[in-house]
C-alpha cells in the first residue's frame, strides 16, 4: 500500500518509514525541515531511507493548504499517518502561535486531503499530555480529558475534536494513538533522554525537575512503530454499543478510535538517570528543581483497548531500551 508519513524525518515519523519499506508499502515523507532542533539529525534520519525505490521525501510544510492539497491529489496515499507536530510542552509556554499553525491549521488540512481523497484510513500523533490535570492512574482512553495544562496538550486534545468530525461528517475512519514518552536511539535532542547523556558525557549538571518525583511511562521506539503499524492495518468501524445517554469518549457511532501506546510500567524519573548514568558508564551530576509549568507528575497508561483490539502490548524493559539509547548515542555522537 501507498502510506503517507508526515513528520517522516522525525523520531517515529524515520523508524516507522523503515518498517513500512520493509514489508513491502510504499512511503511518501512530509518533513520541513524545520530548526526547532538540529537538522542534521534529521538529514542523518532521511539517509537511512533515502535511496529505497519506494520512498519519496517531500519538503512541506503542513500548514501549507495547497502544497498539501496537490500532494494528496498526486501521490493518492491509501492511508496516512499524521506525526508532524510542533512538540514540546515547555516550548508551548513561550511559543504558542507555532502550535496552532502546525498543530491545529496544519492537522486540518491534513483532514480535507483525506476527505478529498478517499484515504482508507487516518492515524494520527495525541500524547499522554491530554490527561493533563488527571491523578486517577493508569490513565484510560475512556477518561474525561477537558483538563490539559499545557497549548501543546490542548491542540492535542482538539485533534481528537477534529478527527472525530471528520469521521462523524463524511465516515473517514481515524485512530488517534496517545503516546506515552517515547525514548530510544535517533530520539530528539530536546527530550530528556538525549539531554541528559549529553550533559552526563560533558561533566555538566542536569535539571532534575520536581526533585525527580516525576514518573513517566517510559515507552521504547519499536514498541511504539509495532503499535502503529498494528492500528493502521485495523480500520476502525463504528462502535454499535455506543450510547448517547453514556458517552464514551474513546470510540463512537462513527469509525472513529483512540489508544493509549504505552508500557504500562511508570518509573521514578531517579531510576531513569539511574539506568542511563549505567549505560553511560558515567555518573550524573544533579540540579534538583521544582515541577515546571506545563508539566503533569505522572503519567500511566492503560494498554486494556490496544490489547484486546490488536493484540499487541509494549514490553521492552527500560533496561534494554536505555541501552541501546547509550550505544547509538555514543556511535552517532562520537564519545
Amino acid at each position: 500500500m501507498r502510506v503517507l508519513i508526515t513528520g517522516g524525518a522525525g523520531f517515529i515519523g524515520s523508524a516507522l518509514a523503515i518498517r513500512l519499506l520493509d514489508r513491502g508499502d510504499e512511503v511518501i515523507s512530509i518533513d520541513c525541515l524545520n530548526d526547532y532542533y538540529d537538522v542534521e539529525l534529521k538529514k542523518a534520519r532521511l539517509a537511512r531511507t533515502l535511496d529505497h525505490p519506494n520512498f519519496t521525501d517531500l519538503r512541506l510544510e503542513l500548514e501549507n493548504r495547497e502544497g498539501i492539497a496537490d500532494c494528496f491529489t498526486r501521490y493518492k496515499p491509501h492511508r496516512v499517518i499524521n506525526l508532524a507536530a510542533q512538540a514540546g510542552v515547555r516550548y508551548s509556554l513561550e511559543n504558542p502561535l507555532a502550535y496552532v499553525d502546525s498543530n491545529l491549521l496544519g492537522f486540518a488540512n491534513i483532514l480535507e486531503g483525506c476527505r478529498h481523497n478517499d484515504v482508507q484510513h487516518l492515524v494520527y500523533a495525541s500524547s499522554s499530555s491530554v490527561y493533563g490535570a488527571n491523578t486517577s492512574m493508569p490513565f484510560s482512553v475512556h477518561d474525561n480529558v477537558d483538563h490539559p495544562v499545557s497549548l501543546y496538550a490542548a491542540t492535542k486534545k482538539a485533534n481528537e475534536l477534529m478527527a472525530h468530525t471528520y469521521s462523524h461528517l463524511y465516515r473517514l475512519p481515524t485512530t488517534g494513538l496517545r503516546f506515552f514518552t517515547v525514548y530510544g536511539p535517533w530520539s530528539r535532542p530536546d527530550m530528556a533522554m538525549l539531554k541528559f547523556a549529553r550533559k552526563i558525557m560533558r561533566d555538566e549538571p542536569i535539571d532534575v525537575f520536581n526533585y525527580g518525583k516525576h514518573q513517566r511511562d517510559f515507552t521504547y521506539i519499536d514498541d511504539i512503530v509495532e503499535g502503529v503499524i498494528r492500528v493502521l492495518d485495523r480500520i476502525p468501524a463504528p462502535d454499535p454499543d455506543w450510547s448517547s445517554d453514556e458517552p464514551d469518549s474513546a470510540t463512537s457511532t462513527a469509525p472513529y478510535r483512540l489508544y493509549n501506546i504505552g508500557n504500562n510500567e511508570p518509573v521514578e524519573l531517579m531510576r531513569y538517570i539511574e539506568v542511563l548514568e549505567k549505560s553511560l558508564g558515567k555518573q550524573a551530576k544533579l540540579n534538583m528543581l521544582p515541577l515546571q509549568d506545563g508539566d503533569v507528575v505522572a503519567t500511566y497508561a492503560d494498554v486494556t483497548d490496544l490489547i484486546a483490539d490488536t493484540g499487541y502490548k509494549p514490553d521492552t524493559p527500560l533496561e534494554v531500551g536505555v541501552d541501546n539509547f547509550a550505544k547509538w548515542f555514543r556511535d552517532y555522537y562520537g564519545y
